[in-house]
């Protein structure tokens, strides 16, 4: 509420009864304003902002409902009571539909319209607080990034959030796959309800099933009671599948039918339950090379890839590291209670230039470690420098899902990118440690994406 008095519109071409009305709520502290016709009423809710609007149903210019549809628009929306002396249920069915609270029967009862007014009240603080919640969600989730292909990421969520297809998001792992998933689902006209993530290669086999579609007592030992799946609690929601490609054959054979048909089973259960849900899957996978390889079903991976958005690794968007890094330092100064550091156009040159094979989640832990660690308010390169040398030579090597050759390129790339840091980027002295010609340097540097 941006006001201590709440104010209320009343719309009623009988003034005798607009009067009855502004004397009993003036009574109980509202802020009233009157008016005779639908033009005048949509007139004053655009001067000023108004709480609620108690609505003649019939006025002598337009339906009531047509300024219930302009009142709803507003922002914030405005809560709208009809009123009429002719209501059926019909009619009150439609206005219910078009967004009015509740609908009142003249003559109308005191006690029952200061009741309905507290309760639209009521009902107006929590539609704001819940959008102030959702735009809080939208901004801790936020992603970062003016680059070209960024660009196109966004422009590929906009058009995604307009509809309520399916979605495969690829990219390697830290790319932020569920960030775009969580900003097509605030994108959505599903924002409001629940948005749930489910991590397919974090759940062991024998327990995916019962996670994604619920179970009932009994269904197996230790199922002392019913339990809803994801799938349930995503209803009318958002599911988000991450890293499906490391799903079993037989579940995805489910999850297939529940897509196809919009019905479930619970484990242990025949009953079939329809689910009102939007899939969103990501993958650090080639679903193309698992499907040659039996891993992934066609018809499901046809079914999910309605949609294809590619995340780029941060590599081919260097230009948005400094954006990031400086994102990051507010966000950790301000979560630790650490007075605001800066970093020096040379220290973002390091950070720049490094390749982050662990992508945003590596550059975001390595932006936590800097702001806690260093104690001066400037962070220099030479910072950057001794704690991305323990940083890379204290980090496993985690190559399960490289080929020898790309194992190879990223070692390669680490390498001398830590070699030229120590250089102080200096390629010929870079190359004179490597113990390699400088021609070779430039040429390997060129080869693996490694700008000065």
């Amino acid at each position: 509420m941006t006001f201590k008095k709440p104010r209320i519109l009343i719309v009623d071409d009988d003034h005798s009864f607009c009067e009855i009305l502004r004397n009993t709520l003036e009574y109980e502290d509202y802020i009233i304003g009157t008016a005779n016709d639908g033009k005048t009423a949509i007139a004053k809710l655009s001067e000023k902002p108004y709480d609620i609007v108690l609505l003649d149903l019939n006025l002598p210019d337009m339906l009531g409902i047509k300024v219930l549809q302009n009142a709803r628009k507003m922002e914030p929306p405005v809560q709208a009571v009809m009123i009429s002396g002719e209501g059926t249920i019909h009619t009150a069915v439609e206005a219910t539909k078009k967004g009015a609270y509740d609908f009142l029967e003249k003559p109308v009862d005191t006690d029952r319209l200061l009741l309905t007014v507290k309760n639209a009240l009521d009902r107006g603080r929590l539609e704001m607080e819940k959008e102030q919640l959702l735009d809080r969600v939208k901004q801790h989730y936020m992603m970062i990034g003016t680059s070209s292909k960024m660009n196109e990421i966004h422009d590929l969520i906009q058009k995604a959030g307009a509809t309520n297809s399916k979605v495969l998001i690829e990219g390697e792992n830290g790319t932020g796959k569920e960030l775009v998933a969580r900003a097509i689902h605030h994108e959505s006209s599903r924002a409001g309800q629940s948005f749930i993530a489910v991590n397919c290669a974090a759940i062991p086999e024998t327990l995916i099933e019962s996670e994604l579609f619920g179970h009932k007592k009994g269904a197996f030992t230790g199922a002392i009671a019913d339990k809803p799946g994801r799938f349930q609690m995503a209803d009318g929601g958002t599911l988000f599948l991450d890293e499906i490609g490391d799903m079993s054959i037989m579940t995805q054979a489910k999850v297939l039918r529940a897509l196809e048909e919009n019905v479930m089973e619970m484990v242990g259960s025949g009953e079939s339950i329809s689910v009102d849900v939007r899939v969103i899957a990501a993958t650090n996978k080639d679903l193309q090379k698992e499907m040659q390889n039996g891993n992934f079903r066609e018809d499901l991976f046809f079914r999910l890839n309605v949609l294809n958005i590619k995340v780029p690794p941060l590599r081919e968007r260097k230009e948005d590291i400094p954006l990031l890094v400086e994102h990051y330092v507010q966000f950790f100064c301000a979560e630790h209670g650490i007075k605001m550091k800066k970093i020096t156009p040379k220290a973002m040159q390091h950070l720049t230039r490094h390749s982050w094979p662990g992508n945003v989640r590596e550059l975001k832990n390595f932006i936590e470690k800097l702001v806690i660690l260093i104690t001066p308010s400037e962070i220099l390169s030479e910072h950057i420098n001794s704690i991305l040398e323990d940083h890379t030579t204290s980090k496993p090597v985690v190559a399960e899902d490289l080929s020898l050759k790309e194992a190879r390129e990223s070692f390669e790339r680490d390498y001398i990118q830590q070699k030229l840091a120590a250089c102080d980027w200096n390629v010929t002295k870079a190359a004179k440690a490597l113990g390699v010609p400088r021609t070779y340097l430039y040429k390997k540097m060129h080869m693996l994406g490694i700008e000065i």
